[in-house]
């Protein structure tokens, strides 16, 4: 039977692969743009609700079109795609939304909206310092950071911070986070996925590390981060995988040996570290990686890598508490890590966020 199709028998399974593409690539487009679309209302929703941060007549000037961003933003999800295609990760998990999940998640955020608001009013962003929460975390972590309840320390900031985060970027958070995975795969594949480690710092609740071991089940990973709530939140998401591990210290003093590590990731975690911390931070990355280990950065842009969004740059720790946020987008990202003793082998925008692949000298 199978010489009865020759000349035909080829194309036809070829045909059936490009439909099934075609059906994957919609899929993943209609979600995300439902998703974009979801978060960008409960920011309209947001910015009705709340008192809206004065700007400057010059810099209202400067600020870029909302079709601009959103072009950009689309380009973000065109680019998910091409990586999906290309076989650098897989689908997103929950390709088709849980509206009870989401329903559940941006009733949470609507209903704390009140009091992140009365904090940027009053400008209020110590609350966390006076609580009195006890642990050994450095002086410039007892903040409330985005003007969020309890800053980092409670539960509850815990399961709302990714929402928050999603709403702020209209949905784009994940996708750009997701970009680190592309260097990830060439880094894997250089070591093997069973003899590689890779370590985490700031892991937060784990959104990262859990599509590292969706990826690559059989990779071993630690997260480290300052918080135990977050950690708790990290340490549900990762509970389907073995070969994890949480802890939780400081990222400018991790209590690990070094060359520990064959990869080491870092996303959203330097604008909200001081200057002097940042560059004790990018030692300890160059520390911990073993020679020719890679480094994998992802972070806000800074000022010049898209002109048109500097205006934003200059107006976000102005909505928000973010009091290193202004320093860290003049930083010459190439000289403090080569300083550290990393090289910059990659640089790639994704939208807000810089993705800068690392290495260290063998």
């Amino acid at each position: 039977m199978r010489e009865n199709y020759s000349g035909g028998g080829t194309a036809q399974p070829k045909q059936r692969r490009h439909v099934a593409g075609a059906r994957a690539q919609l899929a993943h487009h209609a979600s995300q743009h439902l998703r974009m679309f979801w978060y960008l209302g409960q920011k309209w929703l947001s910015a009705q609700l709340t008192q809206p941060v004065k700007l400057s007549a010059e810099l209202k000037a400067r600020m870029p079109k909302r079709d601009r961003i959103l072009a950009d933003l689309d380009e973000l999800i065109a680019q998910d795609w091409r990586n999906i295609e290309a076989g650098d990760y897989a689908m997103p998990e929950h390709i088709v939304p849980r509206p009870l999940v989401a329903l559940r998640r941006a009733g949470r955020y609507i209903a704390d909206l009140g009091a992140v608001d009365a904090r940027r009013r009053a400008h209020a962003h110590d609350e966390v310092r006076h609580a009195g929460k006890g642990g050994d975390y450095p002086s410039y972590y007892l903040q409330n950071f985005h003007y969020q309840t309890d800053g980092y320390l409670s539960r509850r900031s815990a399961e709302l911070y990714d929402h928050q985060v999603e709403v702020l970027f209209g949905g784009g958070a994940d996708a750009m986070r997701r970009q680190a995975l592309v260097p990830l795969r060439r880094a894997l594949a250089a070591r093997g996925v069973r003899r590689a480690t890779l370590l985490d710092l700031a892991c937060g609740t784990g959104r990262l590390l859990r599509d590292i071991k969706r990826n690559y089940p059989l990779l071993k990973v630690t997260g480290l981060d300052l918080s135990p709530d977050y950690l708790a939140v990290a340490g549900e998401a990762l509970a389907p995988w073995s070969g994890t591990r949480l802890i939780a210290a400081p990222a400018e003093r991790v209590p690990l040996p070094e060359a520990s590590f064959d990869i080491v990731t870092c996303v959203y975690l330097f604008h909200e570290l001081p200057p002097r911390v940042r560059r004790q931070v990018a030692r300890e990355m160059s520390r911990l990686l073993r020679p020719g280990g890679t480094a994998i950065f992802v972070d806000s842009i800074q000022l010049g890598d898209c002109p048109e969004f500097d205006p934003l740059l200059e107006h976000f720790p102005l909505a928000f508490h973010e009091p290193y946020f202004a320093s860290f987008v003049k930083e010459d990202l190439a000289q403090l890590f080569a300083a550290a003793g990393l090289d910059l082998i990659d640089r790639t925008r994704a939208h807000f966020s810089t993705v800068l692949t690392l290495r260290k000298p063998a």
